[in-house]
This record gives C-alpha cells, sequence and structure tokens, in this order.
C-alpha cells in the first residue's frame, strides 16, 4: 500500500500522468465541470472535506508553478484567499473573473471536488517541473 501523500487513486494516477505545466482545478461543491473535465468527487457532506484540507494535501503532492483564482475571492471569501497566498507565497498569481474562471476549467486534466460550501473557493494549479 502506498504509505505517503495522496492516497485517493483516482487523483494519484492524474498528479502522476501530470507533466509541466498541465493543469488541474480544487474546487467547492458548486463548481460546474466540464463533459471534457475528468471529475473527481471527495465530497462526503457540506464542507467535508473542506476545500483548504484537500489544497494542502495537494500542495504537499504537487509542485506547483502558477495558479488562477477568481478576481470575486478577493472580496467574498478573504479568508481562504489570504490562507491560498499564504500557502502559495512566491507562486505567481493570476485572477480572472470568476466566469473566465469557469471557462478555463476546460484546459484542466481533472476537477478536484470538495466539501467547501463557501464562495470562489476554487484554484487552478500548473504544474511545474520537479528539475
Amino acid at each position: 500500500m502506498k504509505k505517503n501523500g495522496i492516497i485517493n487513486s483516482n487523483i494519484s494516477e492524474i498528479f502522476s500522468n501530470m507533466r509541466h505545466t498541465d493543469l488541474v482545478c480544487i474546487s467547492d461543491l458548486g463548481l460546474p465541470c466540464p463533459d471534457n473535465v475528468k471529475s473527481i468527487d471527495v465530497s462526503i457532506k457540506m464542507g467535508f472535506p473542506s476545500f483548504m484540507d484537500v489544497l494542502e494535501e495537494v500542495h504537499n503532492d504537487l509542485k506547483v508553478e502558477y495558479i488562477i483564482l477568481a478576481e470575486e475571492i478577493k472580496v467574498n471569501n478573504k479568508d481562504v484567499h489570504e490562507k491560498i497566498l499564504k500557502m502559495f507565497d512566491g507562486v505567481s498569481v493570476k485572477y480572472m473573473s470568476h466566469s473566465d474562471f469557469k471557462k478555463e476549467t476546460q484546459k484542466c486534466k481533472a476537477i478536484i471536488r470538495t466539501g467547501e460550501a463557501t464562495p470562489y473557493a476554487n484554484i487552478i494549479l500548473q504544474s511545474a517541473c520537479i528539475f
């Protein structure tokens, strides 16, 4: 059995197949998922697991060089926004409208849906090269 890192087999498979500049999205429970993008639902009930709990484990398992957030998070979910910026200190951040963010998810390898029930708790992560 796998001893360290993310043990969810669907997430682990996506991460194992990601290359430099590939995208993956971590979302709240309401973000729509395009038909062409793999959806991995880890939600159990409203609020669990939280967006930040899942993002922390992803952060520990995936090297990230760039993140994308909805502009609306700055005003509508300041707590999560601040935690994201602290977690990804030194990583480039791009903001776009929530409408454009949803369009950008079409480029993702997968969307990992959490049980998060706060507004705009969504992020797109661009994988970095590990060497």
